[in-house]
C-alpha cells in the first residue's frame, strides 16, 4: 500500500476522525510523518485539555509501520510496548512528528540480522503551538529477521 493511500484511510478511521487525530502528512518512503490532535468537545478531559488516551492514540501505529515498511518483507514488526510521560496540559491542536533515518534502519537490521528478535526504544514528543512539549511518548517495537530471509 502507497503512504498516500494510508494516510487517507487514517483520516476516515473511525477512531481517527472521531477521536480530532488528523494525519497531515505521511512520506513516500516511510520516512516521515506528521500526526495532529485537534481539540474537540469530546475529546476533553475533565479538566478540559487533551484526554491522554488520545495523546497517546495519535502517536500509536506509526513507529511500527514505518519500521516495517522501511525494511520490507524480510522482517517480522511489531509493537511490543509503550511509555507515556504527560509534561503539560495539552490544549488547542497538538502535533507529534516521526522521523526514521538511514542510521536507525541500518542499526536495526545488523542487530537483527542473526535471526533474533531485537527491541527498540523510539522516542517522540508531543508539542503545542508553541513547539513546548505536552508529552513524551516511547514506543518499543520488536523486529526479528524471517527465516527463510537468513
Amino acid at each position: 500500500m502507497k503512504a498516500s493511500t494510508l494516510r487517507h484511510i487514517f483520516n476516515l478511521w473511525p477512531p481517527f476522525l472521531f477521536g480530532g487525530i488528523h494525519v497531515a502528512h505521511m512520506s513516500s518512503d516511510w520516512r516521515h510523518a506528521r500526526v495532529e490532535l485537534r481539540m474537540r468537545p469530546w475529546n476533553r478531559n475533565y479538566v478540559g485539555t487533551h484526554f491522554g488516551g488520545s495523546l497517546f492514540a495519535m502517536t500509536d501505529p506509526f513507529w511500527m509501520i514505518m519500521v516495517k515498511e522501511s525494511l520490507g518483507s524480510d522482517y517480522y514488526v511489531w509493537d511490543k510496548a509503550a511509555e507515556i510521560e504527560f509534561v503539560k496540559p495539552g490544549k488547542g491542536t497538538v502535533h507529534a512528528e516521526f522521523r526514521l533515518d538511514d542510521a536507525t534502519l541500518d542499526d536495526i537490521r545488523q542487530t537483527a540480522a542473526d535471526g533474533q528478535k531485537h527491541l527498540r526504544w523510539m522516542p517522540t514528543e508531543i508539542l503545542n503551538a508553541q513547539n513546548e512539549t505536552v508529552a513524551r511518548i516511547r514506543k518499543q517495537i520488536y523486529v526479528r529477521l524471517k527465516p527463510k530471509a537468513r
